[in-house]
């Protein structure tokens, strides 16, 4: 006989889930995130990119080569029926990877217009602050010039305006590090 063992603890139930019907692509993909957070640690599967279609190239060598002669038997028309549609499917299907092709290399010719138009843009915002900023600073240094002859009109200029050009270097670039140089994309021109 068997030692007799100690009993085993009872397992823990699963609450059983409710039954919900979703009304909605947005309430489906909601249950979805649900039932894939409820156990974080379980891997999720991710379906790999299928492969696209492609007609089977022409043979090297054909065997069977069809004659001008008269006389072919019945099944000869279906033979060549089948060849026919097949070399027919083969260049459709080239003729749209041609046109898949032309306008992906359109999408990438727009892509850069876009980006140059961009670049250019930002180039010229970009020389616009630099005047606001000059024209700030010149306008700034000329009333500092202004207060001092009004001032003391018997001193020398050369040195509170040495002083200005320092303090104006200075703010010159601490503002530089704050310009973003990073163009802005413009979509939808051209």
């Amino acid at each position: 006989m068997a030692a007799p063992s100690a009993p085993r603890p009872p397992r823990p139930r699963k609450e059983p889930q409710p039954l919900v019907i979703p009304r909605s692509a947005a309430e489906e993909q909601r249950l979805r995130l649900e039932r894939l957070m409820r156990n974080p640690e379980k891997t999720v599967p991710i379906p790999e990119k299928l492969n696209e279609w492609a007609p089977r190239p022409p043979p090297e060598f054909v065997r069977d080569v069809m004659g001008s002669s008269a006389g072919a038997g019945s099944g000869e028309f279906h033979v060549y029926r089948h060849l026919r549609r097949r070399e027919y499917q083969r260049q459709d299907f080239m003729d749209a990877m041609a046109e898949k092709q032309r306008l992906d290399e359109e999408f990438q010719k727009k892509l850069e217009r876009n980006k140059m138009i961009a670049e250019e843009q930002t180039a010229k915002r970009r020389r616009k602050r630099q005047k606001l900023k000059e024209k700030k600073l010149q306008a700034k240094k000329n009333k500092l010039e202004q207060k001092k002859q009004e001032k003391e009109p018997g001193q020398s200029q050369e040195q509170g305006s040495s002083e200005d050009d320092e303090e104006e270097d200075s703010k010159e670039e601490e503002e530089k590090e704050d310009d973003a140089d990073e163009p802005s994309f413009v979509m939808g021109r051209g």
